[in-house]
């Protein structure tokens, strides 16, 4: 450059050279600019270079940087401008929260309060039938407990929990348990349930304690409805048990509670079975009616006399063995025997339900 020509080229010295020291930068012009010509070139520093700092990378790394830099930035931070970030792994999901949620979720749903208010229409049919008669119902007709309600309101949740056992009560927990997976499958939300991580068996078990605890709600729906409007339409005092002995309301209140305990008991096998049909289909509507039929047949083959070996095998078999809990004093053969045979069906369909669903894809 002759040395009465201005230079136009910025002094790329940086905050770190005096005035006064000359700069031996090389000037990068390139052999295709004549030397009167000012570099109007731009500096390819990149992003990570601050502006006030020297660029002593050859051009051929100054726009991509090696990718052998090491890298002490979090884990979540980007890496030049192109880069995603990398987002943090969810952590687990505790069996607590798990179980809440499946709780919160199933009686948020509006069918779950349908079914209810289905179930608590019962006792009151029941009240008013029996109240709006001019005739009193003689004994052996009708339900159990039916010849009693004139006598005391209490027995209307009696006589509407032995009208539920057969049907309305199968009927409502076979809802319940055939859409467990299934319906999670068919809304498409199984594969983030078990992407939280959650883990397979620990979501079969928070299906399954959401279906009892459905099949209790229900109980002491029909039971607390029958209550009430046995309370607002007939008299009410100490009840008479079936061995004749008399019980104040104290007393009466947890015989109540034991049948609601009893009648949850009775309903874990067919919750079960549900939920293992559930986990055999994406379609909730076949697995409920496919554990609904199950009911009815389990019952129908309970009322053979031919069939007697096969009566204490079939999970319907105690269902309206609760009549020892309303004797004096208690006896505890039927809900032991119960209890069993529910653990039996409990563990055989618990286990068909993990085989299967620890193999079944969620991504398809």
């Amino acid at each position: 450059m002759p040395a009465d020509q201005p230079n136009n080229q910025p002094d790329n010295r940086g905050p770190h050279l005096p005035a006064d020291q000359p700069n031996n930068q090389p000037d990068n012009r390139g052999p295709h600019l004549p030397a009167d010509q000012p570099n109007n070139q731009p500096d390819n520093r990149g992003p990570h270079l601050p502006a006030g700092q020297p660029n002593n990378q050859p051009d051929d790394q100054r726009a991509n940087p090696p990718d052998n830099l090491p890298d002490d930035r979090p884990a979540n931070q980007a890496v030049g401008p192109a880069a995603a970030p990398v987002l943090p792994r969810p952590r687990p999901t505790s069996g607590r929260d798990l179980f809440s949620s499946e709780l919160g979720v199933l009686f948020r749903r509006r069918r779950t309060w349908a079914m209810l208010l289905a179930l608590a229409a019962v006792p009151v049919l029941i009240a008013v039938a029996v109240r709006l008669s001019e005739s009193a119902v003689p004994p052996g007709r009708g339900p159990a407990f039916l010849d009693r309600v004139t006598q005391n309101g209490l027995f209307v949740g009696f006589t509407a929990l032995v009208l539920c056992i057969p049907l309305f009560l199968p009927l409502t927990v076979g809802v319940v348990a055939g859409d467990t997976i299934a319906g999670e499958a068919n809304l498409g939300t199984l594969r983030y349930l078990l992407i939280a991580p959650t883990g397979r068996l620990r979501l079969l078990l928070a299906k399954f304690v959401g279906a009892a605890a459905f099949a209790l709600t229900a109980a002491l729906t029909v039971l607390l409805a029958g209550a009430g409007i046995g309370l607002a339409l007939f008299p009410v005092g100490p009840v008479t048990l079936l061995s004749g002995d008399t019980i104040g309301a104290g007393d009466t209140a947890l015989r109540m509670a034991l049948l609601a305990c009893y009648v949850t008991v009775s309903l874990l096998g067919l919750s079960a079975i549900g939920l293992f049909l559930s986990t055999l289909t994406d379609i909730p509507v076949g697995a409920m009616a496919a554990t609904i039929v199950l009911s009815v047949v389990s019952q129908v083959l309970d009322a053979l006399p031919q069939l007697d070996w096969l009566h204490p095998w079939l999970f319907s078999h105690y269902w309206l063995g609760f009549a020892d809990l309303l004797r004096q004093p208690l006896s505890w053969t039927s809900f032991a025997d119960n209890s069993i045979l529910q653990l039996g069906y409990i563990a055989i369909f618990g286990a068909l339900a993990y085989g299967k669903f620890a193999t079944k894809d969620v991504l398809s």
